[in-house]
């Protein structure tokens, strides 16, 4: 996997008489260093624009559905307001980990209450204080296209 590209890694459900497993068995955690659970307080928020340089995030939606607002960084001391946006929707039915490589910023909103996105890391929480570049959520001009 090209670590600049943006994957979905696919997974699925089994279900039978004593219920179901669902997975996302292709997902190598190998560099994975931490997790958390980000759980918006409604559907109006948009949390972001928040990027890395040099860590990468895979997202996994534990249930609702989430819009996903991608951008590749251009220039991470003057950052172009008018960079392309990417727009995708990960809904926990769909059992997949989004792979967000290292040079892209993101924003979230639920599209559903109780929406919760359990998000991995490939660095430790020490590091994070050093690789967090955070721009307004309107900062990009076609965020809403």
């Amino acid at each position: 996997m090209k670590k600049n590209i943006v994957k979905a890694i696919i997974g699925g459900i089994l279900k039978d008489h004593r219920g179901q497993i669902r997975f996302v068995n292709d997902f190598d955690m190998t560099e994975v260093k931490r997790f958390y659970i980000i759980k918006n307080i409604d559907t109006e928020l948009i949390r972001g624009w928040r990027a890395h340089r040099i860590e990468q995030r895979w997202f996994h939606v534990l249930s609702g559905a989430f819009v996903v607002n991608l951008v590749r960084i251009d220039d991470w001391d003057k950052t172009s307001p008018n960079l392309p946006i990417e727009k995708l929707i990960l809904k926990a039915a769909e059992q997949q980990v989004l792979h967000v490589p290292a040079g892209y910023g993101t924003a979230f909103q639920a599209l559903e209450p109780e929406s919760e996105l359990l998000v991995f890391a490939d660095y430790g929480i020490d590091n994070a204080k050093n690789d967090d570049y955070t721009w307004p959520v309107d900062y990009f001009l076609n965020k809403r296209s």
